[in-house]
């Protein structure tokens, strides 16, 4: 009996380890996580999509073109106008000048092996698109020496801006937006209003013939540079932006020589003024050609030219500060609407893609 009521011997080591992991299995208190074991190595969350967001192809568009474009050509009328004054260089030898910055152009497509005309089968509509940028220029230039450079760059970038509107609505059924469609009206009202007193106020004879005529050339260089425009988006190959630069420059020397020689007589500059005045001409003319070329790629024409109208208000402060001619109060006034324009064609068209999506 002694021995039938005998209680259980002593668990040993390896009941005893049994046991406490029974119990560790059915009570919750003793599910601890196991401390001497290496954790695994914890992967980063990934980043929330407003975080990857990039600037979509307009917006860059629209940004190289107020910076890259619209600002240092801004510099390039004044600065023109100051070389004409200090020797009196011609229109055509200032745009010789400016070809010659690129021609070096051909080293950087020589490197590529790229060929310097570009593909036979797009050679054509290249050498057109930089004939029309040469026309452009050249009446640009020539417009000038006789027109305020402000009103000179007004009249270039309106013409500009409504024949790419046409142009693009017409030839590539590229409609805009009503916000759009705003910001360019409001910045040809603007346009309109910097120009209005200086036609209100031609003045009879040969001076007032030459003035005409000014304003005249400056609306056709408008009208020739909406139809480079048009022709470069046409135009898809690589290193397009290299060889059109180089195209220009070839066309432009080809084209300005034999008129310099026959038209107008050149000047050799003896004074340090038009030497620097010319090399600025050049440098922010290529800079500005290269900025508008990308920046017609990536948005539409009549958008690039509305917010190349930057060109005009820099064009207006330059010839008040710099060449102390007077500026209206007119010309303030259409100054600020052409700026409220550019901000509601760029702040409409800001937008940003994510995961392959624009919003």
């Amino acid at each position: 009996m002694a021995g039938a009521l005998k209680g259980p011997g002593p668990l040993s080591l390896e009941e005893r380890r049994k046991s406490k992991g029974k119990m560790a299995g059915c009570h919750p208190y003793f599910n601890l996580p196991d401390f001497t074991q290496p954790s695994p190595p914890s992967t980063p969350s990934s980043l929330p999509s407003h975080q990857r967001c990039r600037p979509s192809d307009v917006t860059k568009g629209l940004l190289v073109a107020l910076l890259g474009g619209g600002l240092p050509a801004g510099f390039v009328g004044p600065f023109s106008r100051m070389a004409y004054q200090a020797s009196h260089l011609p229109s055509l030898e200032l745009l010789i000048c400016r070809c010659l910055f690129h021609l070096p152009i051909a080293l950087l497509l020589k490197l590529r092996g790229d060929p310097l005309l570009g593909p036979p089968d797009v050679r054509g509509r290249a050498c057109l698109h930089a004939l029309f940028n040469v026309l452009s220029i050249g009446c640009a230039y020539s417009a000038v020496q006789v027109v305020p450079a402000g009103n000179a760059a007004t009249v270039r970038k309106g013409s500009s801006t409504v024949c790419s509107a046409l142009l693009a609505l017409c030839l590539e059924s590229q409609g805009l937006s009503g916000y759009d469609w705003c910001g360019l009206l409001g910045s040809t009202l603007g346009l309109i209003i910097i120009l209005e007193p200086g036609l209100g106020t031609l003045q009879e004879g040969t001076t007032g013939l030459y003035t005409a005529l000014g304003y005249v050339l400056t609306f056709l260089g408008g009208l020739a540079l909406s139809l480079g425009l048009l022709v470069y988006r046409s135009l898809d190959f690589p290193s397009c932006l290299l060889t059109v630069a180089f195209l220009f420059g070839l066309v432009g020397l080809v084209g300005s020589v034999p008129g310099l020689f026959l038209l107008q007589t050149p000047v050799l500059p003896n004074d340090p003024l038009s030497w620097s005045c010319v090399g600025a001409v050049g440098i922010l003319a290529l800079v500005s050609f290269v900025s508008v070329s990308y920046a017609v790629t990536k948005a539409h024409p009549a958008l690039v030219c509305a917010v190349l109208h930057s060109e005009v208000v820099v064009a207006l402060m330059l010839q008040y500060y710099v060449l102390y001619e007077t500026v209206a109060p007119s010309d303030i006034m259409g100054a600020g609407v052409v700026l409220g324009s550019i901000a509601i064609i760029t702040t409409q068209n800001l937008s940003c893609e994510r995961e392959g999506q624009v919003e």
